[in-house]
């Protein structure tokens, strides 16, 4: 257990310390207002120098929407400047913590002609993480069940993220004709090795474990055990970290990687996530799945063919580019890229990847390009140029609020 709380820690400058609640209840009432559906989708609980911000639109698997988005900001911001307040949680309803932004929605905004609706959307979620990744007072996510895409970008810049034996982790985003954003080029490059480029072209799923094996996560615990760890978390009157971790530590669960761990994988993850080109990677894993005849490259090579084209040489070059690049750098670039990505030249990959996997659900989108080779370098090239004359960039406070990152 030592060795990966190591490896957690490693990730951040800052210290990444441990912190543990139970997302169903903070032993508080909810401070929004119980009438307002829009208040509802993100509930605040507090208990002495605690406020926690709960994603509550369960039967979605609390994605984000733009008003949460908006709301969050709001809500860190003003916590930020209270004295009273200490430290900060985030959690969710039901069986997720989040699924990540709510692309079908998305996908009906763009077929209205409602593409301002869907910049509206990526500006308020890309402020907010900055503000997370800014943030003054200790704050913790809990992972408690499904973490994927822009859950984690919500999640993971935090000093704090708890990962449990329910916890799915994921940035699939290359399967539904986008590219792994909220930040996710900063978090996935800053991985050990090759690792970022691995989940970033694959998609593939982590568990708790896993998370805390590759730094994702910094602390781990039984999701049948946050009730207790909520119980104290409510008794803290502080805004130490320390004292929050040593706090916490008393409850985490010891856990080891298991013989089917991303662990155990990392030296051949390297060796071909390391390539120059997804071409070079898709060749490389294909002679290491021949010789190692193992499940999860099975899986991979699967999951990188099945995936949009353009998307897997898009996100390469962003993870690539997301190395050498602060969270603020990162956030402004994913900005452009992903208001190329629902522009009308690009938008056919998004909504033909949504289509096939989350509406009518058929399994087989239609790329364009259909092939890797297909891809030309001006096509990728256009996703990181600029905006233009007419397209304001993202602007984030960078003057008022550095990032510790």
């Amino acid at each position: 257990m030592r060795s990966l709380k190591a490896l957690a820690l490693a990730r951040r400058s800052q210290p990444a310390l441990r912190l543990l609640s139970n997302p169903r209840t903070l032993s508080t009432q909810p401070s929004a207002a119980q009438d307002d559906p829009l208040h509802n989708e993100v509930l605040v609980e507090g208990k002495a120098s605690a406020r926690a911000a709960i994603l509550n639109r369960p039967s979605s698997l609390n994605a984000l929407t733009t008003n949460m988005a908006r709301r969050l900001k709001k809500l860190y911001e003003s916590w930020e400047d209270n004295p009273d307040i200490g430290f900060v949680i985030m959690k969710g309803s039901g069986r997720a913590f989040c699924a990540g932004g709510d692309v079908v929605t998305l996908y009906r905004l763009l077929n209205e002609g409602k593409v301002e609706d869907c910049k509206d959307f990526f500006r308020n979620l890309y402020m907010f993480i900055y503000i997370l990744g800014t943030y003054l007072k200790p704050h913790v996510a809990i992972l408690d069940g499904v973490t994927m895409g822009g859950g984690a970008g919500v999640s993971v810049p935090g000093a704090f993220r708890i990962a449990t034996d329910k916890t799915i982790f994921a940035t699939p985003e290359t399967q539904i004709g986008f590219h792994p954003d909220a930040g996710a080029s900063f978090y996935l490059s800053h991985l050990t090795g090759h690792v970022g480029e691995y989940l970033a072209l694959t998609g593939e799923r982590l568990n708790g474990i896993d998370m805390l094996a590759v730094g994702l996560a910094t602390h781990y615990s039984m999701s049948a055990r946050l009730n207790w760890i909520d119980e104290r978390l409510a008794k803290l009157v502080t805004d130490d970290p320390s004292v929050i971790d040593s706090s916490l530590a008393q409850y985490g669960d010891i856990v080891y990687p298991d013989k089917k761990s991303i662990f155990h994988r990392l030296e051949v993850i390297d060796k071909c996530f390391g390539r120059d080109t997804v071409e070079e990677i898709v060749d490389a894993l294909e002679s290491e799945a021949a010789r190692l005849n193992q499940d999860w490259c099975t899986s991979a090579l699967k999951k990188l063919k099945e995936a949009s084209p353009l998307s897997l040489k898009v996100t390469l070059r962003s993870i690539r580019e997301g190395r050498f690049q602060t969270l603020d750098e990162c956030l402004v670039r994913e900005y452009r890229m992903s208001l190329h990505g629902i522009s009308k030249q690009f938008s056919h990959e998004f909504c033909e990847g949504v289509r096939a996997q989350l509406v009518d659900k058929d399994l087989a989108p239609k790329w364009d390009p259909p092939t890797l080779e297909q891809v030309p370098h001006d096509m990728v090239d256009y996703y990181f140029s600029p905006l233009g004359e007419f397209e304001p960039e993202l602007k984030l406070p960078t003057h008022l609020r550095e990032a510790f990152i």
